[in-house]
């Protein structure tokens, strides 16, 4: 991720409309992470979350680079990339698969999260996040953990959020043109829920 000695360092970066910011973090040993870097720079080229401009993005996103890795006192290698705009859609879907082995067991929940998540979304779009949201056994419903409980079928309940796959394709392009890896596409609403929310 970062090139730097005895730290483990998290980068975060958000390209939006207004402003492109990059963060880096350091990972406490309890989890908690300590921001030590910070970079922004006014934005260009970008227009309702898509690229418009690819060369003035490139020069924003390296600017707040170069200021993030200078406070930080480390070289940026990879970005977690943070996307927003009128590309984000969402959709809610339900898997439903026999319990194995009357048991639910981890490989269970991965298999009915996985039949809810292979549904067709748009062709044009591509699947950022699978969010769970309950299980259902037979006839009970509401069930936040699943695994142990005693059944035949299980359902699941996810909620998709997905992108318009050219317009993340021209922001990682903005990206990578710095010389930068992107670790994971995230959508910049769940990733300030996160850090806001407790549950």
């Amino acid at each position: 991720m970062i090139k730097a000695t005895d730290r483990k360092l998290v980068v975060g970066l958000e390209i939006g409309t207004a402003k492109v910011a990059a963060l880096v973090g350091e990972v406490l040993p309890d989890g908690m992470v300590n921001i030590i870097g910070v970079g922004s720079c006014p934005s260009r080229g970008m227009d309702k979350g898509g690229v418009n401009d690819l060369e003035s993005v490139v020069k924003c996103v390296q600017r707040a680079i170069d200021q993030a890795e200078l406070m930080a006192d480390c070289q940026i290698s990879s970005v977690y990339l943070a996307l927003s705009g009128k590309h984000i859609s969402c959709q809610n879907e339900i898997g439903m698969v026999p319990i194995s082995e009357e048991e639910v067991t981890q490989e269970d929940v991965e298999n009915v999260v996985h039949t809810a998540k292979s549904v067709r979304v748009r062709d044009e779009h591509r699947v950022l996040h699978v969010i769970p949201q309950e299980y259902a056994i037979d006839y009970q419903e509401g069930i936040k953990n699943p695994v142990g409980l005693s059944g035949v079928r299980m359902q699941a309940k996810v909620h998709l959020i997905t992108c318009h796959n050219d317009m993340a394709k021209n922001i990682v392009k903005a990206v990578e043109r710095c010389g930068l890896k992107v670790d994971q596409l995230i959508f910049a609403g769940l990733a300030s829920s996160y850090s806001v929310l407790t549950e």
